[in-house]
């Protein structure tokens, strides 16, 4: 299968309109400074690199034939990343009007399955989801993290939060011209000193500035490897090609249930 079969940057209209799709990608990002040695868009890259991987493998083992639509850019950024340049956060109501248009069409179109692909932590899909159900009780939505999909401790020595060593791995294993390790900050954060936001127990937003002061990141990325990247992304292709299948199965609520 041609890449430009399953990945909408590539596609065009005399291939697409020749296949019938069983499930739609919508890789989620967004737009902000990855400490000193990765791109702006690095959320955005990852999570469409990692789509399309899926939509590949879930067609290569198990006939799951799927869309990968271009990379959403509008992220939701906490207090203090706006202040840094070109930083862009996309309210609520922007992302929700984004997701919104994005179901519409694709429900007039016949599509019934969408899956979100997020790559940026920020983001938060839920009380949308919950809307669209409403309005579209016929359209699945799913959503979940790559980063999330296998278990980081497994492949990575020192695993962090932003720009660290499971970003920069991966990202040198897809584009390791676009890297420049030499160039990083050590991605030195400070957790909260209020114990039950520590510990998780409760949340409110981390104001960036405070939270990692000196180049964005919080996780060293010293030693990301373009090889330790491969194993892990190969390792969250594979979760959501199953996922994909077993997804592809299904008609009607009652089947997401055990009975």
């Amino acid at each position: 299968m041609e890449q430009r079969e399953y990945d909408l940057i590539m596609a065009n209209y005399g291939v697409t309109r020749q296949h019938s799709y069983d499930i739609v990608l919508l890789p989620w990002g967004a737009t902000e400074p990855h400490n000193l040695h990765l791109p702006y868009l690095t959320d955005c890259i990852l999570s469409h690199d990692i789509a399309v991987d899926a939509a590949r493998v879930a067609f290569e083992r198990h006939g799951v034939r799927c869309m990968v639509m271009p990379p959403v850019t509008m992220g939701s950024q906490n207090p203090g990343q706006r202040d840094l340049p070109f930083c862009v956060h996309a309210s609520y109501d922007t992302q929700r009007a984004i997701l919104t248009d994005t179901v519409a069409s694709l429900h007039h179109q016949g599509f019934r399955k969408l899956v979100i692909v997020n790559g940026h932590g920020g983001n938060n899909f839920k009380n949308m989801m919950r809307d669209l159900s409403t309005a579209y009780p016929d359209f699945f939505i799913a959503c979940g993290e790559w980063f999330k999909m296998a278990p980081v401790g497994e492949y990575f020595d020192n695993p962090g939060d932003h720009a660290d060593e499971v970003e920069t791995s991966v990202m040198m294993h897809y584009h390791p011209e676009w890297v420049n390790l030499s160039e990083a900050g050590p991605g030195k954060g400070h957790g909260f000193a209020v114990k039950a936001l520590r510990q998780g127990k409760v949340w409110l937003p981390r104001h960036w500035n405070l939270a990692s002061p000196d180049d964005t990141g919080i996780g060293n990325p010293a030693l990301s490897t373009a090889e330790k990247g491969k194993r892990f992304a190969d390792a969250v292709v594979a979760e959501y090609a199953d996922f994909l299948r077993d997804f592809k199965q299904i008609r009607q609520p009652e089947e997401l249930y055990e009975r």
